[in-house]
C-alpha cells in the first residue's frame, strides 16, 4: 500500500529552529557572563566545569540547561522531518542522549577534581557526550547534504574537527585547557546553529510549496 507523503509541518520546524538558536545563544551567553562574574576566572586556563560550580553555579547552569533544550529541539524537528534512514535515526538518538548528558552536567555539582562523595559521574559523562557529539555530526551529514550541500559539508567538517581536537583536549597542558574546551564548545554549536537555519529554510520551501499548490 503507497502511502502519500505528508508536507513537514512547518510551525514545527520554525518553533524547533527557534528553541535550537536560542538555546545556543543562552549557552554563549553563560558562559560569558559566567567568565565576567565569577572572581578570578581566567577563561583560557579554567574550564566551563568551573563555573558550573561554586556561588555563581546557577549562571552555567540555566546556560547549560538551555543548550539542552536546544538539543531536544533539533532531536524532535529531525523525528519529524526524517531525511536518511537509519543514520539519520542514529543522529536522532544521539541527540536525545546529548540533552541527558548536559543535564547530567549541570544538574550535578561534581567534576571529578578529586570528589570522593557518592559516584563520581562527570569525566564518564564527558567521555559519553565526545563520542555521541562525533556520531551525530557524521551520521548526520548525508541527511543534511539533501537539503543542501552546504549542510552536509558543515556537519562533515564540525565531525572531522571534533574527532581531531575532543581527544587532544584531555592532553592539553591545564593552562590552555579552559580556551580548548570552549572551541570544542564553538563546533557544538556551530553545528546546532547550522541545523536551525536548515530548519528555517525547509519551513520555508514548505510554505512556498503550499501556497502554490
Amino acid at each position: 500500500m503507497n502511502r502519500t507523503p505528508v508536507a513537514p509541518n512547518s510551525m514545527l520546524l520554525v518553533a524547533s529552529a527557534w528553541v535550537a538558536i536560542a538555546g545556543t545563544v543562552a549557552l554563549l551567553l553563560g558562559n560569558i557572563i559566567g567568565s565576567i562574574v565569577v572572581p578570578d576566572h581566567d577563561w583560557v586556563a579554567d574550564t566551563v566545569s568551573d563555573l558550573a560550580a561554586g556561588r555563581y553555579e546557577i549562571i552555567q547552569d540555566v546556560a547549560l540547561y538551555g543548550f539542552a533544550g536546544s538539543l531536544i529541539a533539533c532531536a524532535i524537528a529531525a523525528a519529524h522531518l526524517h531525511l536518511d534512514g537509519t543514520r539519520w535515526n542514529i543522529g536522532i538518538a544521539c541527540l536525545a542522549l546529548l540533552a541527558m548528558c548536559v543535564v547530567v552536567i549541570g544538574a550535578r555539582n561534581e567534576y571529578g577534581d578529586n570528589d570522593n562523595e557518592g559516584i563520581v559521574v562527570h569525566i564518564y559523562v564527558v567521555y559519553v557526550l565526545g563520542i555521541l557529539f562525533a556520531a551525530l555530526f557524521l551520521a548526520m551529514a548525508r541527511g543534511l547534504s539533501s537539503i543542501s550541500r552546504r549542510y552536509g559539508v558543515i556537519s562533515s567538517c564540525c565531525g572531522a574537527l571534533w574527532i581531531v581536537g575532543a581527544p587532544a583536549f584531555f592532553f592539553m597542558p591545564t593552562g590552555y585547557d579552559g580556551a580548548f574546551e570552549r572551541g570544542l564548545g564553538v563546533i557544538a554549536m556551530v553545528w546546532v546553529t547550522s541545523f536551525g537555519w536548515m530548519l528555517f529554510a525547509v519551513a520555508k520551501d514548505t510554505n512556498q510549496s503550499e501556497d502554490k499548490s
